[in-house]
């Protein structure tokens, strides 16, 4: 009886580590919450946004035919043809969350000039000409339903659409119109019940074409020659009374060899605020990420030879001609020296409350090929350099800077004495403080596009160092009107690691 149990336990246990392997939590590496004040601001771009909609929108023709008594005609066929919104205003608008549901917006009171083309024709007469519409008590409602699809884009739904326009008053112009406006109001009622059945159509449509551009969008993307970002979604929208969190992936690759880090993110929660628009909590693994595949890229392997470093690095009191001079008078050699500079493993990244810290672990080699000859070593030197890194938004970027805190080093010949240790650590310090640190920084200061849709730039930002991860806290600016497709120009450029700034890269 034991002998048949032993396998059905066996398979239970097995089946149970199965499905709970299969359904590990999957953590995002980016965090971003958006508040009440986001969306009252929204309110204020989105009714601009919406208008230039509105005003760009190919509104279809409506016709009808329609018996008026009072000219003793039995119909009176007639069309609408180029219908323009010229003018409109939505005084009394909002935006508030639905918890569990998405974003419910609603409108009244609305106000709209509309110019159109018109026709009629009935046994009796037909005439062509022109007409403005003002119509009055605009009502919209509706729910925005912010889903993702498989492959992490978003997807818009509007459900529990109602529109209504409660008063229309026509002016037409033309041949009769004189005739035309003395009985117009008759052909009122047939012109808004067409106008309020096409409304929700028109702008369930136009959600539409933004999931068709929404889908183009690319969430995995070349950062440069070395890595890959994605930052696709990982989760539906979580909502609440008072905020959207969005999950996003927030990971980096190596451009040529697409495979996940060996560690995974781990769960962090954002604090409880609303006194910013938008909160955006960046991973230590995020940045854990970007150092394993720029080290797995080999961005970290790069060889300088004597020029370039006089090229490129900035020059101290001592002067860097000083300092190879120096590595020169300890090995009297008067041959050529090139510096080899390599990561030995992932830069370290700690984030930890109020301090962002990156260690790293490298080897420097010197090395000289005199004539014709092979390359050789000099000396070989073990360090590890740890730095502090400052943080600060400015505009659309965020703007970062690098400061030695400490540094050491090792010789691994056993011939060398403390005195030699002494005076490799004096010039390797020299040269990362004067040449290496500022040449990083330059390029770090010009600053790290963030994503930006819809023209939008940060403001007021503040940047705090937590537990496990960056926090940034920050209000919105809507630059200028919108007049191109939704995208995320900012992170095709995020350049957090560049190759460049170390020289060319090591043979």
């Amino acid at each position: 009886m034991h002998a048949k149990a032993a396998p059905v336990i066996w398979g239970c246990f097995l089946l149970w580590n199965f499905c709970s392997s299969s359904s590990q939590a999957i953590y995002p590496g980016i965090k971003a919450r958006v508040t009440q004040r986001a969306l009252d601001y929204g309110v204020q771009t989105g009714v601009e946004v919406l208008g230039q909609m509105l005003m760009e929108s190919n509104i279809p023709d409506f016709h009808g035919s329609e018996s008026l008594q009072f000219l003793k005609a039995d119909y009176v066929d007639y069309n609408f043809s180029n219908i323009k919104i010229n003018a409109f205003s939505f005084p009394n608008t909002s935006l508030a969350f639905v918890p569990g549901v998405g974003i419910k917006a609603l409108t009244n009171h609305g106000t709209a000039n509309v110019s159109t083309n018109w026709a009629v024709k009935s046994p009796l007469f037909k005439d062509t000409g022109g007409a403005d519409l003002f119509l009055s008590g605009v009502y919209f409602t509706g729910i925005i339903i912010l889903t993702q699809n498989d492959s992490g884009h978003p997807i818009l739904q509007l459900e529990d659409c109602y529109a209504q326009v409660s008063h229309a008053h026509v002016s037409f112009s033309g041949q009769l119109s004189v005739l035309y406006n003395s009985f117009a109001e008759p052909m009122e009622k047939p012109i808004l019940k067409n106008l309020n059945d096409m409304l929700c159509p028109i702008i369930t449509d136009e959600v539409e074409a933004l999931n068709a551009n929404l889908s183009m969008l690319e969430f995995l993307t070349k950062i440069d020659n070395y890595t890959l970002l994605d930052y696709s979604m990982i989760d539906s929208p979580k909502i609440t009374e008072s905020s959207l969190d969005l999950d996003f992936k927030g990971t980096f690759y190596p451009l040529k060899n697409a495979v996940d880090p060996p560690f995974s993110p781990v769960p962090f929660v954002l604090p409880e605020g609303s006194d910013s628009m938008l909160y955006i909590g960046v991973s230590e693994y995020f940045f854990k990420s970007a150092s394993f595949a720029y080290f797995t890229a080999g961005a970290f392997d790069v060889t300088f030879s004597t020029k370039e470093i006089s090229n490129h690095f900035i020059q101290n009191s001592q002067g860097i001609g000083n300092i190879l001079s120096r590595i020169a008078d300890i090995y009297i050699l008067s041959q050529p020296l090139m510096v080899r500079m390599m990561a030995t493993e992932p830069p370290v990244i700690n984030l930890e409350p109020g301090n962002f810290s990156l260690d790293i672990p490298a080897s420097i080699m010197i090395l000289t090929q005199p004539g014709n000859s092979t390359v050789q070593t000099i000396v070989s030197m073990d360090f590890v350099a740890s730095t502090s890194v400052g943080l600060v938004i400015l505009g659309q970027r965020l703007s970062c800077s690098l400061s030695l805190n400490r540094f050491r080093l090792s010789l691994p010949e056993t011939n060398r004495n403390n005195l030699e240790v002494l005076r490799f650590e004096n010039i390797l310090s020299s040269i990362l403080h004067f040449g290496v640190l500022p040449l990083a920084n330059a390029k770090l200061q010009q600053g790290f596009p963030l994503p930006n849709p819809y023209e939008i730039s940060f403001v007021n930002s503040n940047i705090e160092v937590l537990e496990g991860y960056l926090l940034i806290s920050t209000d919105l600016q809507h630059q200028r009107s919108l007049k191109q497709q939704p995208s995320l120009p900012g992170w095709k450029e995020l350049n957090l690691i560049h190759g460049q700034w170390w020289g060319k890269p090591a043979p």
